[in-house]
Formats: structure tokens, C-alpha cells, sequence
């Protein structure tokens, strides 16, 4: 889900170079599949509802893997963002069904399940940005195009695995059954909104970083940092999800990561922003991985955990649209901040805001009750 999205921003300035793009497209080319993961998770829902829940990841997953490779062939901005938009649509129709799955495959177990799902979504967010400048672009003689090709070919691969290795389901049965089903977001459920916000605020930081990194080092005379930068960005996340592991059922429903994590997201932004040196750049990068991984799993396993089952769907498809409309803005909006004022550190202001409501929404969601829970004597 998130291998080819975040094989991208190692090679930005790559593109930037060759395509002649402003800051502002910059954010938009990131911002775009979280466009499709907006309008595009509801219609996840309904293909849910028509095809059975694996069925419709594996749709996704081909999708995605087809995209990906073919920004490899962009011949400038408008086809790239043909292909980023493609590469979105896969994702969005995937990420309604992996709340439905966990709640399906291990009701019991609903935390731990979201944080091997999470976690591996933290995983391949991890591979492209690590191995890209080190390892990838020097095999494929620094031509960006064929590193987005590369990162697209396990993404195909994994798509016969995961169907085969499947819990075995009548999926045709499974079809049926969903059809009865709703599908469409209770959008006057204020939990959708609540579920929404916090995610929004998650993922806006954590994807408007990985596009701005690059030019905002190459701005700041820092590019020989790069590939640490990014590679503990998102490398720290593998971290979090070994605190995760160990703290599964101290995550679930409880404020304390959005109290504890949501400040330090801030305090890294600022360092970011105010201490442009190798150190604090690549020190900061990491903080703003681990506090966004750290705080985007409780989140994710929220739809499964307050909603009822045959809702699971439509909950989860109402929140990823209401969190990357949020994520759409924020990234583009930060670009062309630095467009207007020519200030490289006024681009972080959004996600310094971010990492406020972060905290905010984090906690108020955390802190949700049932009906069933807010009945006398419970």
C-alpha cells in the first residue's frame, strides 16, 4: 500500500530537475493519490460490497503495482500525475477492506491484528526510501524512471501471495453477504469526523515531510544528508512498531500516544525548521517518523473497535475520506507557501498546526464512548 506511494520522494529532486516543477506542483504530485485515497474510499466500500472483501484488496494491490510502474514512463507533469493519480485509486480501494479483514480474521485480537497490518504498511513506507539512493539508483544508473519500475515489481508479486495464502472464504458467498450490507458513511455519525480528523493530522506530516525534504535540504546546503534524512524518516517507524509489539493492549482506546507523541511531533518540526544543521535535520526526521507511526496505528484499529461489524467498511471509507481531503490541502498548501514567501521554514508551518490538532483530536477520539458504554452502570 505504501511502497510505490513512497518510492517517490527520493527521487523528487530528480524529477524536479527534469520536469521543470514548481514547489507547488511538487506538493501536488504527493498530494494527488491522497486525493484518490479521499474520493476513491467510499467506492472501495461498495467494490467490497460487490466483489468480497479479498477480492477487492487484490484488485487494488494490481492496480497500484501497474500505476506505479508507469509514472516510470511519464513524458512530463500531467502524465506523471495521470499515473500518481492511478497509483492513489489502488490504495483507496485496498484500505477500506484491512479493518474489515482484521475484525474477519481476528476478532479477538482486533489490536493486534491492525499492528501487523500497520506494520507492514510502516515496512514497505520503509524499503523505497531506505535502499532507493543507496542501493537502487546507482544498479539503475540514477534514472529515477527505472527506480520507479523497480519498486513496482514486488508490489505485482505480492498481489498471487496474499490471495493464495488467504484464510480460505467462499468469496462469491462472502459478495452476498456484503451487498445486504451498508456501504455508504453515516456522515452525521460525529465518530466518522472525530476518526477522520485525527488520521488527517497524522498522515498530512508525515507525507508533505517526505516531499519537502529533498529541496528543502538541497535549499539549506544540506543534499549530502539526504538519504539519512529520509532513510530515518521513515526508518524509525520500524522502531515504533517494536514498541507497538510490546505495548499492543496499552494502545488500545487510550489517549496517552496522542498526549505524549503529538507534542514531540511539534518540537521535531521546530527543530527542522530552526536548527538547519546535519545532526538536528536527520534527528528531527527520525522524531517525526516514530511519532507519526506511533500514533497512526491506534487510529487505524479504531473503525474496527467502535464500530459493528457489517459497519466496519463504511467507517473505515468515511474516515480515509475525511483524513486525506485533509491530507490533499495540507501538502499542497505547504509548497505554496514556500512559492509565495520564498522562506524554505514557512513550508512546516502547516504541519507544525498539524501536530497541535494531532494531540488534539487524538485524544477526543481515544476518548469515545458507545451508547452501550455510556449506559447507566457501565
Amino acid at each position: 500500500m505504501r511502497m510505490t506511494i513512497l518510492a517517490m520522494p527520493p527521487v523528487i529532486p530528480l524529477i524536479h530537475r527534469e520536469l521543470f516543477m514548481s514547489e507547488t506542483q511538487v506538493g501536488l504530485l504527493i498530494g494527488l493519490p491522497l486525493a484518490l485515497f479521499a474520493i476513491a474510499a467510499v467506492p472501495g466500500s461498495l467494490l467490497i460490497a460487490r466483489l468480497g472483501v479479498r477480492l477487492a484488496v487484490v484488485v487494488g494491490m494490481v492496480i497500484v503495482a501497474l500505476a506505479g510502474a508507469a509514472r516510470g514512463a511519464a513524458i512530463d507533469i500531467w502524465t506523471l500525475y495521470v499515473a500518481a493519480i492511478g497509483t492513489g485509486l489502488g490504495v483507496a480501494l485496498m484500505q477500506p477492506g484491512l479493518p474489515t479483514l482484521v475484525r474477519e480474521w481476528m476478532p479477538n485480537r482486533i489490536a493486534l491484528g491492525t499492528i501487523a497490518y500497520s506494520g507492514g504498511m510502516l515496512m514497505g513506507a520503509s524499503l523505497a526510501p531506505i535502499f532507493t539512493i543507496p542501493f537502487v539508483l546507482p544498479l539503475a544508473g540514477g534514472s529515477w524512471r527505472l527506480d520507479l519500475l523497480f519498486w513496482a515489481i514486488p508490489a505485482i508479486l505480492i498481489a498471487p501471495v496474499f490471495y493464495v495464502l488467504s484464510p480460505p472464504r467462499d468469496d462469491r458467498r462472502a459478495a452476498i453477504e456484503a451487498v445486504a450490507a451498508r456501504w455508504w458513511p453515516d456522515w452525521k455519525n460525529p465518530l466518522i469526523w472525530l476518526l477522520g480528523f485525527a488520521l488527517g493530522c497524522n498522515n498530512s506530516p508525515y507525507f508533505a515531510a517526505n516531499a519537502l525534504l529533498g529541496d528543502y535540504l538541497a535549499s539549506e546546503n544540506l543534499t549530502h544528508v539526504l538519504g539519512s534524512a529520509i532513510g530515518w524518516l521513515n526508518g524509525s517507524q520500524v522502531i515504533a512498531l517494536g514498541l507497538m509489539l510490546l505495548t499492543s493492549k496499552r494502545l488500545q482506546r487510550r489517549a496517552w500516544p496522542f498526549a505524549i507523541f503529538g507534542p514531540m511531533m511539534l518540537a521535531a518540526f521546530l527543530a527542522l525548521m530552526f536548527l538547519p544543521s546535519a545532526i538536528s535535520v536527520i534527528t528531527a526526521a527520525a522524531f517525526i517518523g516514530f511519532t507519526g507511526a506511533i500514533t497512526f496505528t491506534p487510529i487505524l484499529a479504531l473503525p474496527a473497535l467502535l464500530s459493528n461489524p457489517g459497519d466496519v467498511p463504511r467507517t473505515a471509507a468515511g474516515m480515509f475520506t475525511i483524513s486525506y481531503s485533509c491530507a490533499i490541502v495540507i501538502p499542497t498548501l505547504c509548497g505554496a507557501l514556500w512559492d509565495l514567501t520564498g522562506k524554505p521554514w514557512v513550508a512546516f508551518v502547516p504541519l507544525c498546526v498539524c501536530s497541535v490538532a494531532l494531540t488534539v483530536f487524538g485524544v477526543m477520539v481515544a476518548r469515545h464512548r458507545l451508547p452501550a458504554e455510556k449506559a447507566p452502570g457501565r
